[in-house]
């Protein structure tokens, strides 16, 4: 069941949905003019906006009350972007790394799922696709 959250719910989540695309903005000025920021701080705003989305996710749907195989799944995705932000500002290369590896897996390992239909209630059009009554009934 799909739930739409009211304006309130979707606050906090919709908030830290913003830092996360002021900070990824700021990682393409940077990218633009490398002499605007200080040098380390490209490693942690881009570790920023990466926690972000994925806090401001676990929220969202801790908040439509998601649960079973959709939750597992929101859970999956959070986790890699976390990963992917920890790879970012970890000092020690090895942690980095595996931190980086980690991310990698988790994605591919999401992406295989959507491919793969689980949940079996998401609907197809989560993977770019849209079919109508008709043509679903066809496949």
């Amino acid at each position: 069941m799909l739930l739409r959250l009211d304006r309130t719910h979707r606050l906090l989540p919709l908030l830290l949905g913003l830092i996360a695309l002021a900070s990824a903005i700021a990682l393409l000025i940077q990218d633009a003019d490398a002499g605007i920021f200080p040098a380390r701080m490209h490693d942690a705003v881009g570790a920023l906006s990466l926690a972000a989305v994925a806090v401001a996710y676990l929220i969202y749907h801790a908040m439509r009350r998601s649960a079973g195989a959709e939750l597992v799944k929101s859970v999956l995705l959070a986790a890699a972007f976390l990963f992917w932000a920890a790879n970012q500002v970890w000092r020690n290369p090895r942690m980095a790394i595996l931190c980086n590896d980690l991310a990698i897996a988790l994605f591919v390992l999401d992406m295989f799922l959507v491919m793969a239909g689980w949940p079996s209630n998401a609907p197809d059009s989560s993977f770019a696709e849209d079919f109508t009554c008709d043509e679903r009934e066809h496949h």
